[in-house]
């Protein structure tokens, strides 16, 4: 595509290749300084800014701003892409990154592509666990090696504790881990006398987080959601609560003032059911 194409085509089926080509246009000499100057590494917060305002659209059910964020997902593929057909050591491009996708579909997808035979959403699942870990022991890698790479950690304590669970290691029930957080809990109040700073206290923290975590994934809780949730009730109560104390003109509240204007704020939400 010349620059005319690539700034005025209309054509519905050509627009991916029209984006390709934006996108290799100011990578070049001409194009664009600082989209000239980016690394792999320099764009990883705009990848990941980009998936979380994805997902808030989603959330929001606004679809014409969905559209967008996933375009803007898009982009950062593209980039990505286009960097590595620029270096001969990575030497692929979004042809190729577009291949390995549809390989890896086929491939993992027998019961549509072949003769094997899955009935329902588990079975495929199920199934899809099976491919990709003949895919990884084909590898050689220990079977933790990867689990969630790359994924904020909460989320990645959830693939490593699932992951560990699907080759037997995990409590019997939710009760058990129960058990186990009340243990981590007490561990973290051994800790408290200690200074701050200590290692101690940030690696018994950090037990206590895994096995909340680990008691959501038994509970089929996602805790991302789960803490979105505790964030925005958090948030909300904490301006009525504001607002409350405005209302009784205390300007300068003490500790306990706030405390008593939360509790009552709790007090007056609906309870939920």
């Amino acid at each position: 595509m010349n620059d005319d194409d690539m700034m005025h085509c209309e054509e519905k089926k050509r627009q991916l290749e029209r984006a390709i080509a934006i996108m290799h246009r100011l990578r070049t000499p001409g194009g664009c300084p600082w989209d000239a100057e980016q690394t792999h590494e320099s764009i990883i917060p705009n990848l990941i800014e980009e998936c979380y305002e994805c997902i808030d659209a989603i959330r929001a059910k606004d679809w014409s701003h969905l559209r967008e964020e996933l375009g803007d997902v898009l982009l950062q593929v593209l980039f990505h892409a286009e960097m590595a057909h620029e270096n001969p050591e990575e030497n692929f491009d979004i042809y190729d990154v577009a291949q390995e996708l549809s390989d890896k579909l086929v491939r993992r997808h027998p019961h549509v592509f072949g003769d094997a035979c899955i009935s329902d959403a588990q079975g495929v699942l199920r199934r899809w666990d099976e491919i990709k870990s003949t895919e990884r022991r084909n590898e050689d890698k220990p079977p933790l090696h990867d689990a969630g790479k790359g994924l904020p950690e909460h989320l990645r304590a959830l693939k490593i504790s699932a992951k560990a669970a699907k080759m037997g290691f995990d409590r019997p029930d939710a009760h058990g881990v129960c058990d186990k957080l009340h243990e981590e809990m007490n561990e973290v109040e051994e800790t408290l006398s200690m200074m701050e700073g200590d290692a101690r206290v940030e690696e018994e923290l950090g037990d206590l987080l895994f096995t909340a975590i680990n008691l959501c994934r038994h509970r089929k809780v996602n805790p991302e959601l789960a803490l979105r949730k505790a964030n925005e009730k958090f948030i909300r109560r904490f301006h009525a609560m504001l607002e409350l104390l405005q209302q009784r003109r205390v300007s300068a509240p003490t500790a306990n003032e706030m405390e008593q204007a939360w509790n009552q704020v709790k007090a007056n939400e609906p309870q939920t059911t």
